[in-house]
């Protein structure tokens, strides 16, 4: 069944109009009473002064969480950036450090290109003379 919307309106209307009979009801209902009979917003002391009360209590118990979670998230934040700028500073490094070792190993691919027979006969003479000092600290003694 569909209902029309001329339908809807009026069923809107009388719901508005028992909302605002309701809060004047409960506007007019505080007037008129001792103040200490009712407790926060004209409520009577009952079960609402008591859920005021907690709502209170558990507004400002999740402030103080958000306040440490925005805090803590701006530590974060700070960190973060502190590690950027150590990460920026370490790639630098090794792209200085890989340039030194590019020229490194070009200059060791110069060297082994070079006369071998040379290399040889320094490395016997060394061993020779290495063998020679050792015998003669051995004769020393």
């Amino acid at each position: 069944m569909l209902v029309s919307s001329e339908a809807k309106f009026e069923e809107f209307q009388k719901w508005l109009v028992f909302a605002a009979t309701l809060l004047v009801t409960l506007i007019l209902a505080g007037e008129g009473v001792p103040p200490g009979n009712y407790g926060n917003y004209g409520y009577p002391n009952s079960g609402y002064s008591a859920c005021e009360e907690e709502n209170e209590r558990l507004t400002e118990s999740l402030r103080n969480k958000v306040t440490a979670i925005k805090s803590l998230s701006i530590e974060i934040g700070h960190e973060v950036k502190h590690q950027n700028k150590l990460l920026a500073e370490m790639d630098s490094e090794f792209d200085s450090t890989t340039g030194f070792l590019g020229k490194t190993m070009g200059k060791l691919k110069i060297l082994s290109r070079g006369s071998q027979t040379k290399l040889l006969c320094y490395m016997m003479l060394f061993s020779l003379f290495v063998f020679f000092v050792i015998y003669w600290i051995i004769k020393l003694r």
